[in-house]
């Protein structure tokens, strides 16, 4: 799926939040040094078909986002490579001071399985309830991966 048809598969009342990402506070533990978060976040990079983001380790990355202000996270987009790509995605909202060490202290807001058809684009629809007064998302358990899009 093209960054133009992913655009198209936003749901109608549903944004693209990355005018609401607090820039200064985005942190990725674990990213590559040639492969990092900002591949995988920032409009232009995003599309490139040749840029991911990719651990440097193993196949965890923390993953931490902050907003500017509240929002609703409806769902969001991870694309990838089937081979390559995420198949678990653990999201954590409004946590503070996660780190490898004590990121199993605390229970997932939401646990995403990725199917072929999400890592292609299709957005992966989240437990609403649990996205409505959102600060900051933390993600784990991801391996490298294309794309990450909120909406």
């Amino acid at each position: 799926m093209s960054a133009a048809e992913s655009a198209t598969a936003i749901q109608r009342n549903k944004a693209d939040l990355l005018d609401f990402i607090d820039w200064s506070g985005v942190e990725c533990l674990n990213q590559s040094s040639s492969h990092s978060l900002s591949n995988a976040l920032k409009q232009g990079n995003r599309e490139d078909e040749g840029l991911n983001l990719e651990s440097d380790a193993d196949e965890q990355l923390l993953v931490y986002i902050p907003f500017t202000q509240v929002i609703k996270l409806h769902s969001i987009v991870i694309e990838g490579s089937e081979e390559e790509g995420p198949k678990t995605v653990k999201l954590f909202t409004n946590k503070e001071h996660m780190g490898f060490s004590n990121v199993s202290d605390f229970p997932p807001s939401d646990t995403a399985v990725l199917s072929p058809d999400n890592l292609k684009g299709k957005p992966v629809v989240l437990k609403y309830v649990k996205f409505q007064n959102v600060r900051r998302v933390e993600t784990t358990d991801m391996k490298g991966f294309k794309k990450i899009e909120d909406q």
